[in-house]
C-alpha cells in the first residue's frame, strides 16, 4: 500500500501544480482570466472524456502498467509546458499531463482496494497521498518558476520520471498481491450517480479556488507570489489532513452523515475567502478546506461500495472524472470575473456546496458484503 500511497502523491502534484502554474503563465506572458482558466481546462478535458475508458478496460483486464505510465505523462505535461510561448502548445502539454492522470487513477484505486483489503483505512491513506501531493504542488512550482521563470518548466518532470521508474519495480509485486476478488454485491446506479452530482459540484468549487485564489489573496494582502502560493498550500495542505480526519469521524457518525455536515459547513466558509478581509482571509481558507476534503476519501469508499463489481469505474469516476470535470467550470469563474470582479466571482462559488448538500440528502448508506 505504501507504494501506491507514494506513487498517488507523485501522480497528483501535478494536478495541484497546474493551479500553481498560472500565476506565473499570467505574469510572463499577460493572460486574461479567460486564458487563464482556459489552462486549467486544458489539464482537465481529457481526464474528464476519456477517464471512464479507463475504468471500463481496467475492470475487464488489469493493466499495472498503466500505473507508472499515467504517472510519467502527469510530469513530461507539465515539464513541456513551459517551453513555448503559444498558447496553443502550452495548452497541449498540459492536456497531457491531464491525460497521464487519467490513465493512472482508475487502475491504481482498483489495485489499492484490493491490496487495503476492503479497509477504509487504507483506502483514505491512498486518499491521503493524493491530496497530499496536490498540496505540494505548489511548494515545487512556485520556487523552481520564481528562480528560473517558465524556461524551467522540465525540472518539474523530475519526481514524476523518477517515481515512474520506482513504481514499475515495486509494483511487480504490489500486483501479486493484490490479485484477490473483493466480494461482489449489487451494483446501485441510482446512488451511485447522485454521489457523481456531489463529487462534480465540490469540485468545481475545488478548481475555481485552485485557479484563483492565488491572485486573490495575492491582492488582498499584498506580498507577492508567495502570499498567493502559501494560500494554495494551506487549502491543500489542510485539505490533507482533514481527508484523514473524514475517516475518524466517518467511523464514529456514518459516511453519509458526515458529507451532508462538511457540505454546509462549506457554504459560509466559501463565502468568508471571498468576504474577509487582509490575512483572516488564509483562516477562512482553511476553514474551507476543512469542509471541502473532510468528505474526500468517503467518495472512493461510498462509490466502490455503490459499484463492487465495477471498482475501477468507481474509482476512476471519484477520483478521477468527477473530480476533474470540475475543472471544467473554471472559465465561468474566469467570464464572471472578466465581467465584474474576482470576489463576485468566487462568491458565485457558494452555489456549489448547496448542490451538493441537497444531493447528499438523498444518499444512503451501502449495504457492504
Amino acid at each position: 500500500m505504501s507504494v501506491l500511497v507514494a506513487g498517488h502523491a507523485v501522480n497528483d502534484l501535478y494536478q495541484g501544480a497546474v493551479p500553481a502554474v498560472v500565476p506565473f503563465l499570467v505574469l510572463e506572458r499577460d493572460y486574461s482570466y479567460v486564458a487563464a482558466a482556459g489552462v486549467t481546462v486544458a489539464a482537465t478535458l481529457l481526464s474528464s472524456v476519456v477517464q471512464p475508458l479507463f475504468g471500463v478496460l481496467t475492470d475487464r483486464r488489469p493493466m499495472p502498467w498503466l500505473v507508472p505510465l499515467g504517472m510519467t505523462l502527469a510530469g513530461a505535461g507539465i515539464g513541456l509546458s513551459g517551453l513555448s510561448d503559444s498558447y496553443l502548445m502550452t495548452w497541449l502539454a498540459i492536456a497531457l499531463s491531464g491525460l497521464g492522470v487519467a490513465a493512472y487513477h482508475p487502475e491504481a484505486a482498483r489495485l489499492a482496494r484490493r491490496v487495503a483489503q476492503d479497509s477504509h483505512v487504507g483506502m483514505s491513506w491512498f486518499a491521503v497521498g493524493g491530496n497530499v501531493g496536490f498540496a505540494l504542488g505548489p511548494v515545487l512550482v512556485t520556487p523552481v518558476l520564481a528562480f528560473g521563470g517558465l524556461a524551467w518548466s522540465p525540472l518539474l518532470a523530475v519526481p514524476a520520471l523518477v517515481g515512474g521508474v520506482l513504481t514499475t519495480v515495486a509494483l511487480r509485486g504490489v500486483h501479486g498481491a493484490a490479485a484477490a476478488e473483493v466480494p461482489a454485491g449489487r451494483d446501485d446506479w441510482g446512488q451511485f450517480s447522485r454521489l457523481t452530482v456531489v463529487i462534480v459540484a465540490r469540485s468545481m468549487v475545488t478548481f475555481g479556488l485552485g485557479t484563483f485564489l492565488a491572485i486573490w489573496v495575492t491582492g488582498r494582502v499584498g506580498g507577492g507570489p508567495a502570499a498567493g502560493a502559501a494560500a494554495l498550500v494551506v487549502l491543500f495542505g489542510v485539505g490533507a489532513a482533514s481527508t484523514l480526519l473524514g475517516g475518524v469521524l466517518a467511523g464514529r457518525f456514518g459516511r453519509v452523515r458526515v458529507l451532508r455536515v462538511s457540505y454546509a459547513a462549506a457554504v459560509p466558509a466559501v463565502a468568508g475567502v471571498a468576504l474577509v478581509p487582509g490575512p483572516a482571509v488564509y483562516l477562512m481558507v482553511a476553514l474551507t478546506a476543512v469542509a471541502l476534503y473532510v468528505p474526500f476519501s468517503l467518495h472512493v469508499t461510498l462509490g466502490q461500495d455503490y459499484l463492487p463489481n465495477r471498482l475501477g469505474t468507481a474509482g476512476g469516476v471519484t477520483l478521477g472524472l468527477a473530480v476533474s470535470i470540475g475543472g471544467l467550470g473554471s472559465p465561468v469563474v474566469g467570464a464572471i470575473a472578466g465581467v465584474w470582479n474576482l470576489q463576485w466571482s468566487l462568491l458565485s462559488l457558494v452555489v456549489l456546496p448547496i448542490v451538493a448538500w441537497v444531493a447528499a440528502r438523498g444518499l444512503r448508506s451501502p449495504v457492504r458484503v
